[in-house]
């Protein structure tokens, strides 16, 4: 049986990839959310909050670990299975993961530590300080590892001698085109999912009956911030697919399903793909509407997958359905996240069990769209490793596909091992829940006396609900 080096190397870094960006993608968009909790817990003196960041920082704590664990692995890769592409765009992006070690990494794991175990060794502020600086250091993460990859779609300032990149302009390098624009859909697609997490595990507290204060707390700001950030998340979008229209057009092209270069261009709801016969074997679609998206102009001009030479497309199917699923995921949510807000009009929010079992379903929701958008971009950057620059096949190493067929074998099989294990502890963590001890001596003399709830041997009654509330 033959195997193909290229497919395989490609495979394991997709499959070692998507295991690790579905952490980071929690993990930053929590350090926002308990930064959050932790203000609002010192500017009111609200126990709750306390409580609720306690809960939660445990979570970040499980997560960011993972996600360290992960990683590690996907800058070896570029010396084991894409060497020449390591060779050939070292002098990019060797400095840019060495800054984000540098400046990001560390300090989220130096302050880690604050944040969980320095409540009784450091004030209040102080510790404050620490979540704020975690909070910072995983932006400055996603910063510059978005910085890289989006090189990669968008190479600038740079010029190629003796078969290798030489940087000519840092600033370019940094700001390519499509940057800007792919960082701050990451960052909202981050909060996006981790505020969706925080409102769905809040919803499931509440339809079981368990810790109802903190639970409520913990579902009105999820829900502000699906309410906030999924349309947000569709302007960028919006920019975002603009920008890539003018830069990276073939992989629009593919996203769409457009095969002809025409004007007032429909917009695909369904269609099957046939990319040996060039053209979509079934098509369900309303007119004009994806040049009003693309161009926001009703006959605008989009240019077809025709255009490109055959070897020069990416691989249809994959980018078009994987866009869908990216852009259907987001639709749902925005549903819920209305739903949520008219729930809280008519003062239901609490009450209403179809909305909580709404929350509790889409909680994946933002994991599915993460990944769909990271094989929307990556596969429609295909056949291209660094665009107009470095094809993939031209990456690879020369080593026997045998071998990475083993290690692939070897991935699947100890992620599998340590994706059970994380879901093992994250569900431990959800059951047991949060812990009501009080907040350490140096904040209790701030903290108002609780309102709702009586302490009843070291556990809480919610007079409000008049249910059992504790641990």
């Amino acid at each position: 049986m033959d195997l193909d080096v290229t497919l395989l190397s490609r495979v394991q870094f997709a499959f070692t990839v998507s295991f690790h960006i579905i952490f980071p993608t929690l993990s930053l968009g929590l350090a926002l959310l308990l930064a959050i909790i932790e203000g609002i817990w010192l500017k009111t003196g609200k126990e709750v909050f306390y409580f609720l960041y306690r809960f939660w920082v445990k979570i970040f704590a499980l997560t960011f670990g993972m996600g360290v664990v992960s990683g590690i692995v996907l800058a070896f890769q570029f010396g084991t299975n894409f060497s020449r592409f390591a060779e050939f765009a070292g002098p990019v992006l060797g400095p840019l993961i060495s800054v984000e070690v540098l400046t990001a990494f560390f300090l989220e794991a130096g302050f880690l530590g604050v944040m969980l175990f320095g409540w009784s060794k450091v004030g209040p502020r102080l510790h404050f300080t620490a979540t704020l600086l975690v909070m910072l250091g995983t932006m400055n993460s996603a910063f510059w590892i978005v910085a890289a990859n989006s090189w990669m779609h968008t190479p600038a300032g740079v010029i190629v001698e003796a078969g290798k990149v030489i940087v000519v302009n840092w600033w370019d390098v940094v700001f390519n085109p499509s940057f800007p624009y792919r960082y701050f859909h990451m960052l909202f697609a981050s909060y996006l999912t981790s505020a969706t997490v925080m409102a769905g595990i809040s919803a499931w507290y509440l339809l079981k009956h368990q810790h109802i204060s903190v639970a409520k707390k913990g579902l009105s700001i999820g829900l502000l911030g699906m309410a906030i950030l999924a349309p947000t998340q569709v302007l960028v979008g919006d920019m975002h697919g603009l920008q890539a229209l003018r830069d990276q057009p073939a992989k629009v092209a593919a996203m769409e399903g457009i095969w002809e270069t025409q004007k007032g261009v429909p917009m695909l709801l369904f269609a099957l793909p046939n990319q040996e016969e060039e053209r979509n074997d079934f098509e369900i679609a309303i007119p004009k509407l994806a040049s009003i998206i693309l161009t926001h102009d009703m006959n605008g001009e989009i240019k077809g997958l025709k255009e490109f030479a055959p070897e020069d497309r990416p691989y249809v199917p994959v980018v078009f359905w994987s866009f869908r699923m990216m852009v259907a995921s987001g639709v749902v949510l925005i549903a819920i996240a209305m739903f949520g807000m008219y729930c809280r009009y008519r003062k239901t929010l609490f009450s209403n069990q179809f909305f909580h079992k709404s929350c509790v379903a889409a909680l994946p929701l933002g994991f599915i769209a993460t990944l769909a958008g990271w094989f929307t971009a990556e596969v429609g950057r295909q056949p291209y490793t660094v665009t107009g620059l470095l094809r993939t096949a031209d990456s690879v190493s020369p080593i026997d596909p045998y071998s990475v067929a083993i290690s692939l074998t070897l991935f699947v099989v100890i992620y599998s091992i340590l994706f059970v294990a994380y879901l093992y502890y994250l569900t431990k963590l959800i059951r047991k829940g949060p812990r009501y001890e009080p907040p350490v001596a140096y904040v209790v003399e701030h903290i108002e006396p609780p309102t709702l709830r009586d302490r009843v041997d070291g556990e809480f009654i919610d007079r409000e609900e008049g249910k059992y509330n504790g641990a």
